[in-house]
């Protein structure tokens, strides 16, 4: 059965007119989810309506989406615009580096926009990407914690994204920050789907539940998995869900990256078949109290 009220916990929108992706402009250029050309082009509010279809999405978070650094504002501006236009997107996760000098002066301007809720800085993405960009780091990196207790203050949460080998390192830094919401992004971006893999990835992520104010997103594991299947998607979220219990559980449909591999009503999809055994309560919690509470919207 479909939940009656779903909040989109995952997604993105961009104008390629006005602000420049640094990823979304080189053409040709095949990453670590696959060969993004397809989405290529701006999508908008409307066109997120367009592929949510009639499934009952009555709200969203626009998560941050890799922005040229001099247009980190531009960007929650243009959201904004959005949520204004067009009723959608009601929380913002935006950018700041929060090592640099001028992070505080950024915060304040990001702060101007109403539906601004938390900041996400990536720390792992894919380990090719990663070596040459160096953001691993930033979990030894004293600035970043600095910059992390500074989101407490002003009432802002944080968006993780990492890879399971950062996650025990990861999960110290952040208990270390016990007052400061953490969504993690992606389950964690489960990617080695060996016994091993999925061991390591799941005690990962159970040094995580530890944190109190942490919840988990499920989403975007198309970009590890391009011909995923519901069977092959199963263990990953219901072992997700065992570790942090429902009341801690959203889930998102990282379009229109997650676009490249299956349909908004295939992806949710998934997650509605994978849940069908939870009770009423504990689903109203994954697909919408959840994400409700922690980005504060609605």
């Amino acid at each position: 059965m479909i939940p009656d009220r779903i909040i989109d916990a995952h997604h993105h929108l961009w104008d390629l007119d006005e602000i420049k992706h640094t990823w979304l402009s080189e053409k040709g250029v095949v990453r670590f989810f696959g060969d993004p050309t397809p989405i290529q082009k701006n999508y908008h509010v409307p066109d997120f309506r367009a592929d949510h279809g009639d499934l009952p999405i009555v709200g969203s978070v626009h998560i941050q989406c890799g922005v040229a650094f001099e247009q980190n504002v531009q960007e929650t501006e243009f959201v904004q615009s959005q949520h204004s236009a067009h009723g959608l997107v009601n929380g913002i996760v935006a950018f700041c580096d929060l090592t640099d000098e001028n992070a505080q002066s950024e915060l304040d301007q990001q702060q101007q926009f109403p539906n601004l809720r938390g900041i996400r800085q990536i720390v792992g993405r894919d380990a090719k990407e990663d070596a040459r960009n160096g953001t691993n780091a930033l979990l030894e990196n004293p600035a970043f914690k600095m910059g992390l207790r500074t989101l407490i203050g002003r009432g802002l949460s944080f968006d993780l994204q990492l890879t399971p080998p950062l996650l025990s390192a990861a999960a110290k830094l952040f208990k270390s920050i016990e007052d400061l919401p953490v969504a993690i992004c992606h389950a964690g971006s489960p990617q080695d789907f060996s016994k091993t893999g999925m061991r390591d990835w799941e005690q990962g992520l159970k040094e995580f539940a530890e944190h109190g104010n942490m919840i988990c997103k499920i989403s975007g594991l198309g970009m590890f998995d391009q011909n995923w299947t519901v069977d092959s998607l199963r263990e990953r979220v219901l072992r997700t869900i065992d570790v942090f219990g429902p009341s801690r559980i959203a889930f998102g449909s990282n379009f229109p990256v997650d676009k490249l591999y299956a349909s908004y009503e295939e992806t949710f999809g998934a997650f509605i078949a994978l849940t069908a055994d939870f009770s009423t309560s504990e689903r109203d919690d994954m697909f919408f109290n959840t994400a409700k509470e922690f980005y504060r919207i609605l």
